[in-house]
């Protein structure tokens, strides 16, 4: 997918051509649709939302074929990878939930007692991250920025720095202060 090809249809949807937006889906389809595979991939076992629903609903929310204005691709892609986050964030509270059974440990329907599931430690984790890299954004917006573009997104380093302008050195300086400094954030979430 030609980087050119995007940056002109975003520059389209900037001049208010109401088609653009229905033809930058197909383009940025498959490479957003990659990102969200990566990114599932990591996520617990038994997730119910999956990288194509995850791709349509970060389409939607970005505003579906009525594109806002993109700055240029890196924007957009940007933006993608923030509204992949939220939405991730939204669906482990969702998870959490009273509602939907809060803490309470999962069992099979045919268990003896002894086939217990614990309770989804990684949504837990996955909270623990928002606030801690809410924390790094007041901190340093930058780096707390390349944490969504590789954590959320899925992107490689190098991709990361590329959609953010940065170079590939920085964002490895910056990719290592950022993961100590969550760490240390999280740990000190934990109590």
């Amino acid at each position: 997918m030609p980087a050119s090809d995007i940056t002109h249809i975003l520059q389209r949807i900037d001049q208010g051509d109401p088609h653009a937006g229905a033809q930058l889906l197909p383009l940025v389809y498959e490479e957003l649709r990659r990102l969200a595979a990566a990114k599932m991939a990591r996520e617990a076992p038994g997730q119910t939302l999956q990288p194509t629903a995850l791709v349509h609903e970060v389409w939607l929310r970005l505003g579906g074929d009525g594109q806002p204005q993109w700055a240029n691709r890196a924007h957009f892609f940007a933006a993608a990878a923030e509204g992949m986050r939220r939405i991730l964030i939204d669906n482990a509270r969702r998870k959490r939930a009273v509602r939907h059974g809060g803490d309470f440990a999962k069992v099979s329907a045919d268990a003896t007692g002894l086939d217990l599931a614990s309770p989804a430690a990684d949504d837990d984790e996955l909270l623990l991250v928002h606030e801690a890299l809410d924390a790094l954004a007041a901190h340093d917006a930058r780096k707390a920025e390349l944490v969504k573009q590789k954590y959320f997104a899925g992107l490689t380093l190098e991709e990361a720095a590329d959609v953010l302008g940065i170079s590939h050195r920085t964002a490895k300086r910056d990719w290592a202060y950022a993961r100590a400094w969550l760490f240390q954030e999280v740990q000190r979430l934990r109590g």
